[in-house]
């Protein structure tokens, strides 16, 4: 099983360091940011995609607005449960 969710980004965005027990493909649909896994930044661009381990540590800087899709398996939870919320109009 996979989830699929599509992120907007702002320029000078950041997402600080985590992890999670889901294996995840970022893939950027437009855009450009650094992917920093593990310490180390991965500058990543329109048409680019970056496979993550599970349990990775990773975090991200946008450079420019950028749209990511993101693959996770297996599903997280979490994000089902918001879009069941969004699906009952509780969002």
């Amino acid at each position: 099983m996979m989830y699929q969710m599509m992120a907007t980004l702002a320029a000078g965005s950041t997402m600080p360091p985590h992890s999670h027990p889901q294996e995840q493909i970022v893939h950027i649909l437009e855009g450009k940011m650094l992917l920093i896994v593990d310490g180390v930044a991965h500058e990543l661009s329109t048409g680019d995609s970056f496979y993550l381990a599970s349990n990775v540590p990773h975090g991200v800087e946008t450079m420019l607005p950028t749209r990511v899709l993101d693959t996770f398996s297996p599903p997280r939870n979490d994000y089902l449960a918001i879009d069941a919320k969004v699906r009952q109009g509780a969002l």
